[in-house]
């Protein structure tokens, strides 16, 4: 066995091992969560079958990256059934047979664009691969969500849209810091409800550990992840236009580096953005730095300006000692408080379900979901390199 499939074994088993259990994350051990080599992957958040008849059928293609189980489990809590799946490698597909055994692994791609009676496809493929694989689901007559980044280049993101617009499908990018995250989800329901006043600028943090030696060969390749904003970023791209309510932007600045890892030259491991849009501005920061002593993959955070108070949200972690994730600071005019935010429910699945049902955009709009990855895309090309003295 060589390094590259070795490294893909272990990845694979620790995303696996993360995303198993009905009961999500939680259910695993303590020593497991703080361990340096489980890579960020997406909770599984309650049971993984659909309470009666499946609403929708639906196949999973390609298996690249662990978030692969946190689609699947988002589309199975909104009400679709997994029929089928596809995976080019043995080992990726001997690992999803054994978290969902009743799914049928199909021989070739084909059989599954070539089944009408397939309504939706999820993917996590390799990034640079996601784009050309919506557009055939697409043009087989199917509905398609894909891992972030869903599209790494701008010829890409034109070919998708033209296709979208040609066929009418959906085609929805799995923005998860956002639609899977329990916090987020409810910072959107205090400023829709005015709580902080006109939003002015969000700040989005994601901070990523490297996991260097569970990372197959592409994770390490520019031209294959997209670079580094497009790729993290597009999360926060994403959220800074929920936020702000805009529907146009711009980048002000960008800037990316490989400020740490020489000895993989087409890797990048920070980058930062400014935008500015119709309805407020953004900075967005991205890395590849997080300690091992933190006990989760990342500190993730969001902050909401708004006229009125401001929200802070510590994703997936409170380094001030609180347990869990999603923890919700906010601060107003009368008061700073912590909002629990254990009981919010997390409706992408669900609602994704219904606009492929009803033909609507109540889980993201489109030109939404484009316009994310078009800022993350530009900010990516138009970044001046970061070099620093030696």
């Amino acid at each position: 066995m060589n390094n590259s499939q070795a490294n893909r074994r272990r990845f694979i088993k620790e995303s696996v091992t993360t995303a198993a259990g009905l009961a999500g994350l939680t259910a695993l051990p303590k020593e497991l969560l703080a361990a340096p080599g489980v890579p960020h992957t997406i909770p599984v958040v309650g049971s993984s079958r659909p309470k009666g008849a499946a609403r929708i059928r639906f196949s999973a293609i390609g298996l690249n990256h662990g978030h692969i189980y946190g689609q699947v489990e988002a589309v199975i809590r909104g009400g679709g059934q997994l029929v089928s799946f596809y995976a080019k490698e043995p080992d990726l597909a001997a690992a999803f047979t054994k978290r969902y055994p009743d799914a049928k692994l199909v021989k070739s791609e084909k059989e599954i664009l070539e089944d009408n009676s397939i309504q939706l496809v999820v993917s996590a493929a390799i990034p640079d691969e996601r784009a050309p694989l919506g557009i055939r689901v697409m043009k087989a007559g199917k509905d398609y969500m894909a891992d972030k980044p869903g599209i790494t280049t701008l010829e890409q993101l034109a070919e998708v849209r033209k296709v979208q617009k040609e066929t009418k499908r959906i085609y929805s990018i799995m923005y998860s810091e956002r639609l899977e995250n329990k916090a987020t989800i409810k910072a959107g329901e205090l400023v829709k409800a005015g709580a902080i006043g006109k939003v002015i600028q969000t700040i989005g943090l994601g901070p990523h550990r490297m996991n260097a030696k569970t990372r197959p060969e592409w994770f390490f390749d520019k031209q294959r992840f997209g670079g580094i904003i497009c790729d993290i970023a597009s999360h926060q791209f994403d959220q800074f236009l929920f936020f702000t309510g805009s529907t146009q932007a711009e980048i002000v600045a960008s800037q990316v580096g490989n400020t740490n890892h020489p000895q993989y030259p087409k890797f990048e491991d920070f980058g930062d953005a400014m935008l500015r849009g119709n309805g407020g501005t953004g900075y967005i920061r991205v890395d590849w730095f997080t300690p091992d002593g933190l006990n989760t993959w990342g500190d993730g955070r969001l902050t909401i300006l708004g006229t009125e108070g401001f929200i802070e949200i510590r994703k997936y972690v409170d380094i001030s000692g609180r347990e869990g994730g999603n923890h919700l600071f906010l601060v107003d005019n009368k008061e700073t408080k912590t909002i629990d935010c254990s009981q919010v429910e997390t409706p992408y699945g669900k609602l994704l379900i219904d606009d492929i049902l009803n033909r609507t955009e109540t889980a993201m709009p489109q030109a939404h979901c484009f316009l994310a990855t078009e800022l993350a895309l530009k900010a990516q090309k138009q970044a001046q390199q970061v070099k620093f003295k030696v």
